[in-house]
């Protein structure tokens, strides 16, 4: 179980403190409950509850800030809650009503803003999800949900650029699947062909469609961009792939800034030869955890290609910067990214 604390330690594993206070609501034959502000504490379920045997569980991962100014603010609540709905629909559960999501989770993070550290860094991160609870072991459609959000201080999750190998054996989803949902399932389904990569030196898998092509969908948890002769280029959305916030705000910003965007089918050889020309310039991976993980190496079958060490004036480190800059207030927020707590 994560640990509690009444104090931000200077060093944190990832998702491993948790803070004070959760949220709890409750969905019961088409009505939700008002939203909750409790103590954290362990949950009490069923054998039966039907979580625990067809797998309607989706979650999503945000973070609150500290501003220069010691106010804290929550990253793009609103679009969270779009792809949280998104996920719900998908997996026949009730949507949540935005003013819940919202106004629940802005009063978590005020009860427990002492808990958001103040270093660059940090972060405290915020863990909404849904599940469901009937009691009932036949299959179908549960009429009963409980929603959650918990919280924890955390720092970056990696602290070195990544070795991947790109899979050409497993996939992480399929046309007409789940893919797009940020349903539990599909991370349990990862895990696997992760574990692999890691007992052969990888720290990651790029996910791919599982043709001959090798077409890139995703990196491990994350989305997936390269610049390639200066052009910014990720695999274009699809029930395949997640629709991530933080590859959202980088497109958005590397537009503002005048830098090419394609959103398109990109294959792993398409990689190869761009490396033989000297023209694939940066990989990383990027999403609410991580915000921009550089990647040093990708293993396209036989062959290793060895991604030059990124400067500060990358554009996934200027990128990174800037995001932080508008988290912390230090830059212009021109899309109303931050909701103030």
């Amino acid at each position: 179980m994560p640990t509690t604390t009444s104090a931000v330690s200077e060093k944190l594993a990832f998702g491993t403190t948790v803070a004070d206070h959760m949220l709890n609501a409750t969905y019961d034959r088409g009505a939700w409950s008002e939203g909750n502000i409790e103590a954290y504490h362990t949950l009490q379920l069923a054998p039966t509850a039907m979580v625990l045997h067809y797998g309607q569980s989706i979650f999503e991962g945000m973070k609150a800030f500290r501003m220069t100014d010691g106010r804290v603010s929550i990253f793009r609540i609103r679009k969270h809650w779009q792809r949280f709905c998104a996920s719900a629909d998908r997996m026949c559960m009730p949507a949540i009503p935005e003013e819940l999501f919202t106004e629940g989770l802005k009063a978590l993070v005020a009860k427990d803003a002492a808990w958001v550290p103040e270093a660059p860094d940090g972060a405290l991160y915020l863990r909404p999800f849904l599940f469901a609870t009937e009691e009932r072991f036949g299959v179908g459609v549960s009429e009963r949900y409980q929603f959650i959000t918990f919280s924890g201080p955390v720092q970056g999750l990696y602290d070195k650029p990544l070795r991947v190998k790109v899979e050409d054996r497993y996939i992480r989803a399929a046309h007409g699947g789940v893919g797009y949902a940020k349903c539990a399932g599909n991370y349990g389904g990862a895990l696997y062909p992760t574990q692999l990569a890691k007992k052969e030196g990888y720290d990651q898998v790029l996910w791919t469609d599982g043709s001959p092509d090798l077409n890139i969908e995703e990196s491990g948890t994350m989305n997936v961009a390269f610049v390639i002769n200066g052009t910014l280029v990720t695999p274009a959305l699809s029930d395949t792939i997640l629709d991530g916030v933080t590859r959202d705000s980088f497109i958005t910003i590397a537009r503002e800034w005048g830098m090419p965007v394609e959103e398109r089918t990109l294959s792993a050889w398409e990689l190869v030869d761009a490396a033989a020309r000297g023209e694939l310039e940066e990989a990383f991976g990027f999403g609410t955890a991580a915000v921009a993980a550089p990647i040093a190496l990708i293993a396209v079958k036989e062959k290793e290609l060895r991604l030059p060490a990124l400067t500060e004036d990358a554009f996934c480190m200027r990128a990174r910067r800037h995001l932080g800059d508008i988290r912390r207030g230090l830059a212009p927020d021109r899309y109303s990214w931050n909701t103030i707590v």
